[in-house]
């Protein structure tokens, strides 16, 4: 495991303990992603009806983004919830001028109930749908999406479109799956490894977005959020939710098709690789077999060889190139599940960084398809 990786995993294991779950992701980064899934199919959301749970309509831009393109889209319906303040641990918060103006505002009820926004008809009757026709409203429960109330949208809608709670992704995966609906969400890049999530990747039931491939992303966060001043910056702009953080190695997981993941990828052969590679490991070690595993080590996803027909194991970030035409995934590398596991139990007693000198090969193994 790299010490990004790692730090990035510390971040959201503070985020677990703290009961500060919330990331909001910006208006241009969800733009990006979505634009992706258009271009493939433009009809992707005609007639569709999507939901973004843990969510929190006041604040979020998933809300504001497709209640914006709703006409263009041909939304059918759009569904947003977030959870209550006390379920959230919000400290000092105080509602918007946009919720107490409402006239279903009730001070009791945004303490403790969940708040849901709903978008489907022309409610101020001034010729279009769009986000001046969002209807708002308390739930019943919390907002809880574990709730009966929260699976019972879910069953309603088509797309489920969010940032999970990052202490509760692996659940709230199993959830989508049980519901066998389309999503996107977003995750940290080492959610691949999980015994619950590699599987569903292996069987192309899942994979990752067309938007993130490297690099990091910035999120809003509540003011009150645990975290140091060089992790932060400020935007009094925007009220309550002021402070910005930056995360490592995140990666949308979805199941809408996109083109990216149709695009081979343009590869050398072993010979020509071993000669002309950029990376000076590759052209003085080659390509070592493991001692475990009848299978080649191939450290850059740039320098798979072409015409290798064996197994190959290579960084889970293949999964950023990955076509499904082009490879066949394998497995990925024996005991890593366990290691881990081990982590996510005991991560005070246990860094990524130990799991990695446990087992240096945190490998998919692949092989081209004929």
């Amino acid at each position: 495991m790299s010490k990004e990786n790692e730090k990035a995993n510390s971040q959201l294991h503070n985020a677990r303990t703290a009961r500060k779950d919330e990331f909001y992701t910006q208006y241009v980064d969800i733009q990006k992603e979505m634009n992706a899934y258009l271009e493939y199919n433009p009809d992707v959301f005609r007639g569709k009806t999507i939901l973004l749970p843990c969510d929190d309509p006041e604040w979020s831009n998933f809300t504001k983004f497709f209640a914006q393109n709703f006409e263009n889209f041909g939304l059918k319906k759009l569904i947003s919830t977030s959870l209550s303040i006390e379920s959230k641990d919000l400290q000092n918060y105080q509602p918007t001028l946009f919720e107490t103006e409402s006239p279903k505002f009730d001070q009791e009820k945004t303490k403790i109930k969940g708040k849901i926004f709903i978008l489907d008809h022309d409610t101020n009757h001034n010729g279009k749908i769009d986000i001046d026709d969002l209807e708002r409203d308390y739930l019943e429960w919390d907002g809880d999406f574990r709730s009966d109330e929260i699976k019972k949208l879910r069953d309603e809608s088509d797309i489920i479109i969010t940032n999970p709670p990052f202490s509760l992704f692996r659940e709230f995966v199993a959830r989508i799956i049980e519901g066998k609906k389309n999503f996107v969400i977003l995750w940290n890049v080492n959610a691949i490894t999980y015994k619950e999530i590699f599987p569903l990747l292996k069987s192309n039931q899942m994979w990752l977005g067309p938007s993130i491939t490297s690099g990091d992303r910035e999120f809003w966060v509540p003011s009150d959020y645990p975290l140091n001043s060089a992790g932060r910056r400020i935007d009094e702009t925007h009220e309550f939710y002021t402070h910005f953080i930056r995360v490592k190695g995140v990666r949308r997981f979805s199941n809408l098709d996109h083109g990216r993941r149709h695009q081979p990828l343009q590869l050398m052969t072993m010979a020509d690789n071993l000669k002309f590679s950029k990376h000076k490991e590759i052209r003085e070690n080659g390509y070592p077999k493991y001692d475990n595993y009848d299978a080649i080590e191939v450290s850059y996803t740039d320098a798979i060889p072409s015409d290798y027909e064996g197994v190959m194991g290579v960084p889970i970030t293949f999964l950023d190139k990955y076509n499904p035409e082009q490879f066949e995934i394998i497995d990925i590398n024996p005991h890593f599940f366990s290691m881990i596991e081990q982590w996510l139990e005991k991560p005070k007693q246990l860094t990524l960084t130990q799991v990695g000198k446990k087992d240096p090969y945190a490998r998919i193994l692949i092989r081209h398809k004929k």
